[in-house]
């Protein structure tokens, strides 16, 4: 699976800080650090596709650890996966890598 670094800066994420809220490229707020799915930004959070991957989906990435998809970006599709970072510059030394990603899906609710 692809994988890509990010953290919650303006250049990771798309978006300008407004003190505590961002203004993504279509003029959206949003709280700084906060994901898709209104969880907090730490280590471990995972951005996938959530058509693919829901919310709640736990990984297992070598080199990174265990992670919790709890967010999603707008050019994140299919075998591809964000991994948080707190820092720009952790974001960046991981860069882009194939990794072998293990997968455990959470079931909806009625299935």
């Amino acid at each position: 699976m692809l994988t890509t670094g990010y953290c919650s800066c303006g250049k990771c994420c798309g978006w300008e800080r407004k003190w505590w809220y961002a203004v993504d490229a279509a003029g959206k707020e949003k709280k700084v650090g906060v994901t898709a799915s209104g969880t907090s930004a730490r280590n471990g959070t995972i951005a996938a596709d959530t058509q693919r991957y829901p919310f709640g989906t736990v990984m297992n990435i070598p080199d990174y650890g265990y992670g919790r998809v709890e967010d999603r970006g707008a050019s994140i599709k299919g075998d591809h996966i964000d991994l948080f970072f707190e820092s720009h510059k952790a974001a960046l030394k991981w860069g882009k890598r194939w990794k072998d990603v293990k997968i455990w899906l959470r079931r909806k609710v009625g299935q």
